[in-house]
């Protein structure tokens, strides 16, 4: 980057089912925290980005009312949206910004209210994640389809078990019993997994993340501003990957992981100049529960085929060799699809400055990273902090 650019100010809204609130209110709560937290007025905002799905709200065009009901007007409200990654999508045009010259403070917004609709037409929706013709109106592929393909080959070539997926989900809930702004807050079991209703196999209710809304607002500024503010403890975007990959998954080469994510972290890596081994905390996108064993093995923590392993011996847990997804994750935390990669930026930021209470993780080199997939990895972005 030509630019350093560093987060100064996170806000997070309560996740779930809200209908004590409209979209704007519901963006507010995140921002208001941001700015407080970074210790900035609206004015001194450069440009706002929004990023926002809205394909099950009533509010389909939400940038312009969400910034004028946070006081936000003038502050050029870039749209942008990339299904499951749209608050990443939100982060890397923000961080580009700042990192371009073209701006030295940039406000990033990531908001949905997915519960506006039925669970039968937020399935149709997504559904439509992929190539719609040859998937869902062929064939019906919903999302947990998708995932359940990547499941079953995975099963097949490297003995991966539904103990194994449900183990991912144990530990979710676990850690969302001590996130008050999780969306599920109740501990569960490997059995209660096992015996909730399968929904396209070997997926399961328990394996899957919920339909939440939800906001989560960053505030990035430049090396220059982050000096002139005198922030006590900025955190440094040190590297950023992204990619893509078809829409039709019939056209990729394996179904074991995604290469999307794979090639993103590369870049991300490369541009920190560590190694996967170096992280020692990170968010994953997991949607599904085989999602979560498959970002292990695609981010290199391990090698393909032994993402299981490290949940069976504890690795990712609070304090062990990379902690993952110590909120409770997409699975139990929730997913509003807009917030859910800039609430991972608040989740590191968190754990980086050590604000994170009783899920505190114990750093050595102060090293984080994200992984935020939308749709079956037709977009991925892999985003590296540090303090």
């Amino acid at each position: 980057m030509n630019r350093k650019v560093a987060v100064i100010g996170v806000g997070n809204s309560k996740f779930g089912k809200r209908d004590d609130v409209t979209i704007k209110e519901l963006a507010w709560e995140s921002v208001k925290e941001a700015l407080e937290d970074a210790g900035l007025t609206q004015k001194d905002i450069d440009i706002t980005v929004i990023g926002s799905t809205a394909y099950r709200g009533t509010e389909i065009y939400p940038a312009p009312p969400v910034s004028e009901y946070c006081g936000l007007v003038g502050k050029s409200p870039i749209r942008v949206e990339a299904a499951c990654a749209t608050g990443s999508s939100a982060a890397f045009t923000a961080i580009n910004l700042i990192a371009s010259g073209l701006a030295d403070i940039v406000l990033a917004i990531g908001v949905d209210k997915m519960t506006e609709v039925d669970t039968s037409t937020s399935l149709a929706i997504g559904g439509r994640g992929g190539n719609y013709y040859w998937e869902f109106h062929m064939y019906g592929t919903t999302f947990p389809t998708y995932y359940a393909l990547y499941a079953t080959r995975h099963m097949a070539l490297f003995g991966t078990t539904e103990e194994d997926m449900a183990l991912a989900s144990v530990k979710a809930h676990k850690y969302a019993t001590l996130n008050e702004k999780a969306h599920f807050r109740n501990k569960i079991t490997v059995e209660d997994v096992l015996k909730s209703r399968v929904i396209s196999w070997p997926i399961k209710l328990l394996d899957s993340s919920p339909i939440s809304d939800g906001s989560a607002t960053v505030i990035f500024a430049s090396e220059e501003k982050v000096r002139e503010l005198k922030i006590d403890t900025p955190i440094w975007v040190k590297g950023i990957g992204y990619s893509s990959d078809t829409s039709y998954i019939a056209a990729r080469g394996e179904w074991v992981g995604l290469e999307a994510a794979r090639d993103a972290a590369a870049k991300a890596y490369k541009m920190a100049k560590i190694s996967p081994l170096d992280i020692e905390y990170a968010t994953v996108h997991d949607c599904f529960t085989i999602a979560e064993i498959m970002a292990y093995e695609d981010l290199g923590f391990v090698e393909k085929g032994k993402g299981a392993e490290l949940l069976r011996e504890g690795q990712t847990e609070k304090d062990g060799k990379v902690a993952v997804n110590l909120f409770g994750g997409l699975k139990a935390k929730g997913h509003p699809l807009g917030a859910t990669g800039l609430s991972m930026i608040y989740e590191v930021t968190k754990q980086l400055r050590e604000e994170a209470g009783p899920v505190q993780h114990s750093f050595k080199r102060y090293l984080a990273l994200t992984h935020n997939v939308g749709g079956t990895g037709h977009y991925a972005y892999v985003m590296i902090f540090n303090r």
